[in-house]
């Protein structure tokens, strides 16, 4: 079966199951992304470069549909040498939403296309509302119901989808629920897993200090300090925890940006505005940057909290692998943390916007860490039972090759 991945920055969410498949003789892999895509990769053959932004001045609803198309026409093109070149695909794994796989089935009509869909945008009821104190304005109403654009073309093509997590499926149009199957990357359990019983692990963090279980430690990680992962509330929290815990010692990891939501209107980052605002003893909050999974795993090891909080938008793998490293988690109370963190049986559920609140179920955990252990263990089951991709990759494989071999009656019918 040959089999073509396409993703802008591959092999993103499509790392463990091509590591998975290359055991299988039966599988000859292909792989598109981005030109600019440093990361290597034995399947990426094919790599494309949209030629221009969008053009100056368009109406503003329409820059994302016309950036999709860009980047689709650079897929294309490169595409077309590709299948002169070597036989079409039998079916192509496409991470929908950038506009690379809007041509894909005019190239390659005979082949079947599995779209993997994280988000579709919502006015009302959304990720982006939920941070605001009034609603959007008409413009913005209508530009974030167009950024649906290309993902529709990618729902309306698709043979079959692919969500990650059932309130992210919830996102979409209903009609397209009984076409997608909610499947999760999964969780290496054997790698995400609690230190051992005489294990001392220990992490270096500023100022040469070196930090383990022995401490008093809390943990943050994001791509980047933002608001749609309550940054702004986690550092008033840390605020006064600190003077509530003077031993506390934190560990955030993540850039200084913004990922995910707007930047400050004022220019600043929000690291910026959080030490300009809050009265913060910078030798026990140790900002770390970007660390290697070995970093993290080891943080989630020794930290007695490890501090979630997300706007209702995709959950980060990385609450869910700090949970398989026995991490206890304190969760905000939005709909992606709560899929998977049912409050006091694997975790802990605090409001987003309540500092106070967040701040009081630490400073429990932190005073009452024997009664909470089966919170952890909790945690670590939970991973192990419904998400480790010992159990989900083949299942993954199973969906590839029954979309692969469905006949056109078959989808019909």
């Amino acid at each position: 079966m040959r089999i073509l991945f396409v993703h802008n920055n591959f092999p993103g969410q499509y790392r463990r199951i091509t590591k998975y498949l290359s055991q299988f003789p039966e599988y000859e892999m292909a792989a598109a992304s981005l030109a600019s895509n440093e990361q290597k990769s034995e399947w990426l053959k094919v790599g494309y470069k949209p030629h221009r932004e969008p053009t100056e001045k368009i109406h503003p609803s329409l820059v994302a549909t016309e950036r999709a198309v860009i980047m689709g026409q650079a897929a294309y093109s490169q595409f077309i040498d590709m299948k002169k070149k070597s036989p079409s695909p039998d079916i192509i794994l496409s991470h929908s939403g950038w506009g690379a796989s809007l041509f894909l089935k005019d190239i390659f009509p005979d082949a079947k296309l599995m779209s993997y869909f994280e988000w579709y945008y919502h006015c009302h009821g959304g990720d982006g509302e939920f941070l605001r104190d009034e609603p959007y304005d008409a413009n913005a109403e209508m530009r974030i119901r167009m950024k649906n654009t290309s993902i529709l073309h990618d729902l309306a093509a698709m043979d079959w989808g692919q969500c990650p997590t059932y309130f992210q499926r919830s996102m979409f149009p209903d009609i397209f629920h009984d076409r997608m199957s909610v499947l999760h990357d999964g969780v290496d359990v054997d790698y995400f897993s609690p230190a051992g019983e005489n294990d001392k692990t220990q992490i270096k963090v500023t100022d040469g200090k070196t930090l383990s279980a022995d401490d008093e430690v809390i943990t943050y990680v994001a791509r980047g300090m933002e608001e749609y992962r309550g940054f702004p509330q986690f550092m008033e929290a840390v605020s006064k925890l600190q003077k509530l815990r003077p031993n506390l010692h934190v560990v955030v990891l993540g850039n200084d940006r913004v990922a995910y939501g707007a930047n400050r209107k004022d220019g600043k980052t929000y690291k910026e505005w959080a030490l300009e605002t809050f009265e913060l003893d910078l030798t026990r909050i140790h900002f770390m940057g970007l660390q290697p999974l070995g970093y993290f795993r080891d943080m989630m090891r020794i930290t007695k909290a490890h501090i979630y909080l997300t706007v209702p938008f995709v959950l980060s793998w990385s609450m869910m692998e700090a949970m398989g490293a026995g991490a206890l988690i304190i969760g905000s109370d939005t709909a992606p943390v709560k899929e998977v963190v049912t409050h006091n049986e694997n975790g802990l559920i605090v409001p987003f916007f309540d500092v106070d609140a967040q701040v009081e179920q630490i400073v429990h955990v932190l005073e009452n860490s024997d009664a909470v252990a089966h919170l952890r263990d909790n945690a670590r089951k939970i991973i192990v039972e419904k998400y480790a991709t010992r159990d989900l990759l083949p299942r993954y494989r199973q969906l590839i090759e029954t979309v692969a071999n469905r006949s056109q009656e078959h989808r019909e019918a």
